[in-house]
Parts: structure tokens; sequence; C-alpha cells
């Protein structure tokens, strides 16, 4: 792939599209571009093969039976937890829990961690960025406990205001739960620090990575987080399935969330006593497929190289802001330092979801609307945003035709100026 002429783009790196068999497929008789991985992301050929092989050769229910292949699926389980261990650096394979996702995995920490120790008067600080689910489980608590929400504010620029973090930290300040990466904004927040001044105050720090282990490497021990929660769908593996990652001195002291199945040790009716972490909260029959293609996930990416993805993302990044900038009537939504690869924007004039509407028709699959961060778009006074989000296998094709696409739309409303460009962002 040759780089665009004249503007101080990097050239990407990665050409990966043909390990992921859904981008071959039209869409309304054109080449998909496929921009709404901040949704969910597409599966490469391996992971796809790996969870149809375990239920092909390996499907048996595990940790109970004693035939070699119950034996066999639960190694491969076991596999699949020490997998995602080293992929985030946990120190050991007992500090990861497979959950169905990270609202799952929040939702966990807020009932087992959160209720038997928020009092009244308590406060759990979130920010103004986060999704619904690292909102609503914390005011859920927040009724049952009396503990109190308090709110870091973004400026207009989408950088949270640090001056107003360290403020609102104080000997109440219970728990802080935040988001490494904006889903809406794409901002990447400086977790390291944040858990630091924290810790300085006494509060666990819960860290919401759901947009960040498909972008860049996540290392919890470098963080120095307490809990940090991400799924595998956004991580090109299986919807269903995702984990959470808990200190082992905090897991030991957290009563289970849920009850049956393998999370027992033993059952009377007069008591039953519960299994270590991180059995203790897998109640039931776990997503075994899952986890295997969650496995594969990692192993694919991580094969790839996670900083050449977050090189191969930033170069797009660019482009991507130079072509919209360069769009008379479209204006970004984030424009922090430090970004993912999300372009949150709006078209004067017309409406997100219809924006989305004709895009699509052009064959280029985006996210129109609040994307799960209504105060947020309160925030900055707006119903919603059209959002372009990135991921390994997308290249300049993509963003061309986003451009392509737009004009389009601006055709149809009757709201398409003439062009003052110099260029930025564009192909030769």
């Amino acid at each position: 792939m040759n780089a665009p002429r004249d503007t101080g783009v990097e050239t990407p790196i990665l050409d990966l599209a043909t390990d992921f068999p859904i981008l071959a497929r039209p869409v309304h008789g054109r080449r998909l571009a496929y921009l709404d991985n901040g949704a969910t992301t597409q599966k490469p050929a391996a992971v796809i093969e790996a969870e149809a092989r375990f239920y092909r050769e390996s499907n048996a229910n595990i940790h109970r039976g004693v035939h070699w292949l119950s034996q066999h699926a639960t190694e491969l389980y076991d596999d699949a937890r020490a997998t995602v261990q080293r992929f985030i650096n946990a120190a050991s394979a007992d500090e990861i829990v497979f959950t169905r996702g990270t609202t799952e995995a929040i939702n966990l920490v807020a009932q087992s961690w959160g209720r038997p120790r928020l009092t009244a008067g308590d406060e759990i600080l979130l920010s103004t960025m986060e999704h619904h689910s690292n909102i609503v489980p914390w005011q859920l608590m927040c009724e049952q406990t009396g503990a109190v929400l308090k709110v870091i504010p973004v400026q207009d620029d989408g950088e949270l205001d640090m001056a107003a973090f360290e403020g609102l930290l104080g000997e109440r300040t219970r728990l802080l739960a935040i988001t490494h990466v904006s889903n809406a904004l794409g901002t990447v927040n400086p977790v390291v620090e944040m858990t630091r001044r924290a810790h300085e105050v006494g509060a666990r720090v819960l860290v919401d990575g759901a947009q960040a282990v498909a972008h860049q490497a996540v290392d919890v021990r470098a963080i120095g987080c307490d809990f940090y929660a991400f799924s595998g769908h956004k991580l090109y593996g299986p919807t269903g399935i995702g984990a959470l990652y808990g200190r082992a001195e905090l897991l030991r002291h957290m009563p289970p969330w849920q009850g049956g199945g393998d999370m027992i040790r033993t059952v009377a009716f007069d008591k039953t006593t519960f299994a270590p972490p991180p059995q203790r909260f897998e109640a039931g029959t776990p997503n075994i497929a899952g986890a295997i293609g969650l496995a594969a996930a990692i192993d694919y990416v991580s094969g790839v190289g996670m900083d050449r993805i977050h090189a191969h993302e930033q170069a797009l990044l660019e482009y991507g802001t130079r072509a919209l900038q360069d769009i008379p009537g479209v204006r970004l939504v984030g424009t922090a330092r430090e970004k993912a690869g999300i372009l949150s924007f709006l078209v004067e004039g017309i409406h997100p979801h219809d924006l989305g509407t004709i895009l699509d028709a052009e064959g280029v699959a985006i996210r129109a609307g609040h994307h799960c961060a209504m105060p947020l778009m309160t925030r900055f006074g707006i119903p919603g945003t059209a959002r372009a989000s990135l991921a390994l296998y997308n290249g300049y094709a993509d963003l061309d035709a986003l451009v392509a696409a737009i004009h389009k739309a601006q055709e149809l409303f009757g709201t398409r100026r003439s062009e003052e460009t110099n260029g930025r962002g564009r192909r030769p």
C-alpha cells in the first residue's frame, strides 16, 4: 500500500483484510468498508476455525468428567485462561475470571467487591465519558448501599479535567472506575497516573478496557489497577466471552456473585462452601468454546504484534482525521492529544442516523447515535455522533470510501459546499 502524497502521514504497515472472510462479502453491491469496530470486530479465519474445531473434535463439559474428552476440554479451557493472563501480564492465571463480557465483569465487581464493602457516604469516582456499563452498575450500588457517585468532567477537546479529578479525590473515595479508552471519542486516559493517585487516598481502581485491548499493549501490573475488564468480541474473538482481571488478594476475599455449578466445593442444606477464585465466580457451564476462540484471537493479534497494530491504526487515524477536517461542514467531536482509532463527527444539516443510512447504501458501515454514552453527549449538547472506528484490517481505501460517502450524503441533502483543500488526507 502506497502512502498518500504530501500528507505527512505515516504509511500503514499491515495488509490483513484477507484473513477476515466477511470482508470479502459485498454490501448493497459494493465493497464493504467496515468501520464499526468499536461496536464489534470481525473475526479472522483462525478464530472461526478454532471455535469450530473445538465443537468438531473436543466438545465436552469441563472439570467434572473422568473421561478423556472432558479432561482434554478442561486442558483447552485452562490453557485459554493462561493465554489471557500472559496477554495482559497478570501475575497468575488465577487472577483471570471468564465472564460474558465487560458488562458482566463490571457488574461482578460491583456486587461481589462493592456491595459488602460500600457504606453510606462512601464515594465512587467515575468520568463523564464512561460507557453506560460503567455507570449503571455503580448507580445501582449507590441505591443499595448509600454510596455517592462523583463525576470527573470532560474538557471541550475530549480530555479529562485532571485538576477536577485531583479535587474530587478524598478520604471517602473508595473506588475509581475509569475507561481506558473512550468508546465515543477515542480519548486515551492516563490510567497509570490516575491509578497511582487513587491508591494514594486508599481507593481501589477498576479500568474498563473494552476499547483498549485490541489497539494497544495492556499490562495490568504496569497500570497498577485492581481490576481490569474487557470483551472478546472487540478483540477479534467470539461474542459472549470476556475476562475480568482481579488482584489475587482481592478475589480471595470476595464472595460469589452467582451460585450453582462449578463454583462450589461442597454443598449441604445447612452450609455450602465455595471454590477458590477464579472458579468461585464462574457459576454454571462456562462458554468453553468462546474462551478457546478468545485465546485464538489473542494468539492472532500477538502474532501480528500489538506495537505494529498500534502504529498501523495511528497512521490511519491521522489520515482519516485530516481527510474529515478537509470536508466543509464536518466537525470532529473529540480531539484529545492521545487518541485511539476512533473518529467521532457531525455533518452539518444531516442527522447522524440519516448519515449512517446513506453511508450504508454506499457500503460503508459506521455507528450512529449516542454510543451508550448519553451523559457525554449531553455534556457536548448533541444527541449523538457518527462514529468511524478503526481496526487492524482497515486501510486507506476504507477511509476514502467514508469520505466519498459523506460527499454523497451532502449532495443528497443539498449541503455540500465547495472544498478549499490543500490535499491533506488524500491518496494519490
